[in-house]
């Protein structure tokens, strides 16, 4: 495994709860694991008789992510989530750096892709995996597998885990007054109706999706999304040695107008999906084309889930109000061009998380919006070349057939796979070669000329 550089925490221990909130919940003692040490530095009150306690709305990557974080920090940890066994319809691929990151065990990576396939609307094939190293990879998870760990993990860590569907949020009316969760509890107890419950915290983090409730108690405004539709497919054991460490996409304005189509890998089965912003009505269709693409790897194959859900399309115009933050996709973290949004989520929601910890002292004062807004200075610094150079890609590739045919042809490049592989694996905008950045601009041109001269071509004979 690469060696990849990690924050290092240690520090204070959590403190034992004086007080315990209006909900009376058992959550576990937390591990001896690394901690904060934060530094002492603001006047804000100290929380009297407790530390602070801090909500969770979602229990996707953002969710577990931030609940972990906090519960190491010190600070009263809840989350919230309804569907403890929820498969969000998503390809599944984490980058190699998330896997030391957030030190995830391998036995929950289902497949440690090495070769990807980028197929053309005209269906030339392009291969792609040439300048990976040989312990580079993507993986390829499922998202109720990984979900599951990292909620469970934040457990182990003290947080407590609710299985609740949050209703809506009344709003503190002076400084420092929590803000009231309500919400619908499902123990098993009251069986498929659940029982109204409600929690006062001082913090409230949003991870709870494009359709979040948090946004909307907040005002946080809309954005544009995408339908992200996928079929897990079963496929014959001789078909699926085919896919046992590649993975396939497929672009062209049949499986999408403005998106790709792919197949990944998964334990048993593969991920057939696609996914548009502008042609939401016609998701199935472009899911239909899809297979058909793929209809020779697949053949034989049957399906065992159906799966849809939005995605965001750029961040919201508001991600913070007061003591409220926004994480994951409820904030609008998916990356246009890719798609990719499980690192970002996993991502924002540990960041989030440090800057209550840090704001907070550990758990021990009050924080306020100041603090959060840490966290998103950062996050805009850290992240804003990614997504804009994804967007930018976006717009001049995946705008008509010929760009598309232009884009395949340019990824057979080994210095574009270098290029795009060391930004995808470890999260960074890689420094180019001034040369090769040339060469690459005139083959591009190039690639945009002869694309347009064939569809000119195609036209007249169509005629």
């Amino acid at each position: 495994m690469t060696s990849i550089a990690l924050k290092s925490f240690v520090g204070l221990r959590q403190s034992s709860l004086e007080t315990k909130p209006h909900l009376t919940l058992q959550a576990k003692p937390p591990s001896p694991q690394r901690r904060f040490r934060v530094a002492a530095g603001k006047f804000s009150p100290k929380v009297a008789g407790r530390n602070l306690r801090v909500a969770i709305i979602g229990g996707g990557p953002a969710g577990g992510s931030a609940a972990e974080t906090l519960a190491k920090g010190g600070v009263e940890t809840y989350l919230i989530e309804r569907k403890l066994d929820n498969c969000k319809p998503c390809g599944g691929a984490i980058p190699l750096c998330m896997v030391g990151e957030f030190e995830l065990p391998l036995d929950i990576i289902d497949r440690r892709v090495t070769k990807m396939k980028m197929i053309s609307p005209s269906n030339v094939a392009v291969d792609i995996g040439q300048t990976l190293k040989p312990h580079e990879y993507i993986g390829m998870v499922r998202r109720e597998v990984l979900d599951s760990y990292m909620r469970n993990r934040a457990m182990e860590n003290g947080a407590t885990v609710i299985n609740g569907l949050f209703l809506k949020m009344d709003m503190p009316r002076e400084e420092n007054a929590p803000y009231v969760l309500h919400f619908t509890e499902y123990d098993g107890k009251k069986g498929g109706t659940g029982e109204k419950r409600t929690l006062e915290v001082d913090a409230v983090i949003g991870a709870d999706g494009a359709n979040s409730r948090v946004a909307k108690s907040i005002n946080a405004g809309d954005y544009e999304y995408a339908i992200a539709f996928q079929e897990r497919i079963k496929i014959p054991d001789d078909k699926m040695v085919y896919y046992e460490n590649l993975a396939e996409m497929y672009v062209g304005d049949d499986v999408s107008p403005d998106f790709y189509g792919w197949v990944f890998p998964k334990c048993d089965h593969v991920a057939v999906g696609t996914g548009t912003v502008t042609h939401k009505g016609d998701i199935k269709k472009f899911q239909l084309a899809t297979r058909n693409r793929a209809k020779d790897k697949i053949l034989g194959g049957k399906i065992i889930r159906v799966e849809a859900h939005p995605i965001p399309e750029h961040p919201r115009p508001r991600r913070l109000s007061g003591r409220v933050a926004l994480v994951g996709d409820a904030a609008g973290y998916v990356t246009k061009c890719s798609g990719e949004g499980i690192y970002f989520a996993a991502k924002s929601g540990r960041m989030c998380a440090e800057a209550i910890v840090e704001g907070s002292e550990n758990g021990k004062r009050m924080i306020d919006e100041g603090d959060l807004r840490k966290y998103l200075e950062k996050w805009d610094k850290t992240y804003w070349p990614t997504y804009k150079v994804l967007d930018v890609l976006q717009k001049v590739f995946y705008r008509s057939n010929p760009a598309r045919e232009a884009f395949v042809e340019m990824c057979a490049d080994e210095y574009v796979q270098k290029m795009t592989f060391d930004s995808y694996l470890y999260k960074r905008v890689a420094p180019g070669n001034p040369l090769q950045d040339l060469k690459l601009a005139v083959n591009t041109i190039g690639s945009l000329v002869r694309a347009n001269a064939l569809r000119r071509e195609m036209e007249k004979l169509s005629v």
